[in-house]
């Protein structure tokens, strides 16, 4: 059995099981994502952020203290979920939808993945912008934490 199977369920649904591929793909077009922490009261915390996806990684920025940092320094097993199209169907009691979960852990990151995930949200976020948005970061950098999520487990899921 692979380890794989032993940490993560299967999606009980398979007829609405995307492909990685598919699923990469929405993480890549993908608004925002929402990050779900564990706090040390026992309760989850889940946020929405901005985020970008480079090499199969997960990046975003926050402050340099905050309770999503509180949290993955207590425990640096996550999830995120970023939903794509959405559209009701009310006449048949349902929604059709596109949904991407990942397991992973997350790390703060290094100084040259720092600025490399900076510079990719800039570009994703604020396009025709980049010149301005490498002024921003060169002058905001030492203030802005980057972490970077690890990912461990890709499921996404369809009703289209």
């Amino acid at each position: 059995m692979d380890k794989r199977e032993i940490m993560f369920k299967e999606i009980r649904n398979k007829k609405r099981k995307l492909k990685l591929e598919e699923a990469k793909e929405l993480l890549i077009n993908g608004e925002y994502g929402i990050l779900a922490t564990n706090g040390e009261n026992g309760y989850s915390y889940a946020i929405p952020l901005n985020y970008v996806y480079v090499n199969d990684k997960i990046y975003f920025h926050c402050a340099i203290e905050g309770h999503k940092l509180d949290n993955i320094a207590l425990n640096n097993k996550i999830s995120f979920c970023v939903v794509g199209k959405t559209e009701l169907a009310p006449e048949k009691f349902t929604s059709k939808y596109e949904s991407v979960l990942i397991f992973g852990r997350a790390f703060i990151a290094d100084e040259d993945e720092k600025k490399k995930a900076l510079i990719g949200l800039i570009n994703k976020y604020s396009s025709g912008y980049e010149k301005q948005g490498g002024k921003y970061i060169d002058r905001s950098i030492q203030d802005t934490c980057v972490v970077k999520i690890e990912i461990d487990q890709i499921t996404g899921k369809a009703n289209r």
